[in-house]
């Protein structure tokens, strides 16, 4: 039997329909990101499943419980779900160490000295441990959504849901608590995960399911949805947010093929002009000013480069990601990479970056328009 089944939900306000009829399973230790475009239930359809809105009609049934049914115990199946919210829902009164002990105290009868060492290994986790006694005020909106995943792990859940836990993030943040969702992610804890960040539907989920007009419309693996979407609005929301890779594995790389395949994918896209050419002389001026020379400098044949163009909904704007890891691997030092960076033109940073920075993984971001 699956850890989750909905049956026929539907959620009415007055004359406003947000869910229709939705019908979807998920498995123990599925992780299933939530996608399609706004308005169309998704946040409603996570609050649904552990009652933060009652449906209107309809069946919710978790690890064999209907959440529906008037006799339902609510407080005690909401232990089994953790519930990580966009804009972190954080007790500003108290400090982050506090807020990660207080449900684990009030609602599983943890002593003190329990829900602390509790908390401190779970911050530890979310790479928080040196702010357990900050308050939430002094933290980076990154920070504060780490602790809100650390808290929904507080209780020991059997499911974790997310609303869209990234939407409220600059995205030098977003990559921060993607690396932790991740990281869940491949423990096995059952997630169900309201995004707009392709990416990760891609890489870390085992299912994802597309919704649209207050249905879930179609269901598949990540390569079933991306790569070969069966209904048309699917593939018209996948397209609308997409992603170009590249990996140089060479010193001699092979030129004409990589530019042509951006090229190719600027113009699927309908890129505007400007933000086309300022990716391609980007690219050109990393490339071939910038890390193809420090390889050579240090003798490494490989440099693995690995490249990602992402492009949002109008084409207005692109994040240019630069994997350096494997250069960092090979023994290139942080301050060398500062040095290399650095040597991007000013030209070409003035004129085509709107601005720059590294994430918490080791990319290097550039975002053009």
């Amino acid at each position: 039997m699956s850890l989750i089944e909905v049956k026929h939900l539907r959620k009415e306000y007055g004359d406003v329909v947000p869910l229709k009829d939705v019908n979807a399973t998920v498995d123990e230790g599925e992780v299933v990101s939530i996608i399609g475009p706004s308005g169309t239930g998704k946040s409603t359809f996570i609050r649904c499943l552990n009652r933060l809105e009652t449906p209107t009609s309809g069946q919710i049934i978790v690890d064999g419980v209907d959440m529906c049914a008037p006799d339902v115990d609510l407080p005690k199946m909401r232990q089994k779900m953790g519930m990580v919210f966009q804009n972190y829902a954080l007790f500003n009164h108290k400090l982050v160490v506090e807020n990660l002990m207080m449900a684990p105290m009030d609602l599983l009868g943890m002593s003190k000295q329990e829900a602390y060492d509790q908390a401190i290994e779970l911050l530890k986790m979310v790479g928080l441990k040196d702010k357990a006694l900050s308050w939430p005020s002094e933290l980076s909106g990154g920070q504060r959504q780490r602790v809100a995943i650390a808290r929904g792990l507080a209780m020991k859940p059997k499911i974790l849901l997310f609303d869209e836990p990234t939407s409220a993030l600059d995205p030098q943040m977003v990559s921060e608590v993607l690396s932790v969702i991740t990281r869940l992610a491949e423990q096995g804890l059952t997630m169900l995960v309201v995004t707009h960040e392709m990416r990760f539907a891609r890489d870390a989920s085992t299912r994802v399911f597309y919704m649209d007009q207050g249905e879930l419309w179609e269901s598949g693996t990540p390569k079933q949805i991306f790569e070969n979407p069966q209904r048309k609005e699917t593939r018209d929301f996948i397209f609308r947010v997409r992603n170009w890779n590249w990996e140089i594995r060479s010193v001699d790389y092979d030129y004409a093929a990589m530019f042509s395949s951006l090229q190719e994918f600027c113009a699927r896209q309908f890129l505007g002009r400007h933000v086309s050419l300022a990716c391609q002389l980007a690219l050109e001026e990393i490339t071939s000013a910038v890390l193809l020379p420090l390889a050579q400098r240090h003798g490494i044949v490989d440099p693995h480069i690995a490249y990602e163009l992402s492009v949002g909904e109008g084409g207005e704007e692109a994040d240019l990601l630069v994997d350096l890891r494997k250069l960092a691997a090979a023994g290139i030092s942080d301050d060398e990479f500062a040095t290399a960076i650095d040597d991007v033109s000013k030209q070409i940073l003035e004129s085509v970056i709107a601005r720059q920075y590294t994430d918490s993984a080791g990319a290097f971001h550039l975002v053009i328009g």
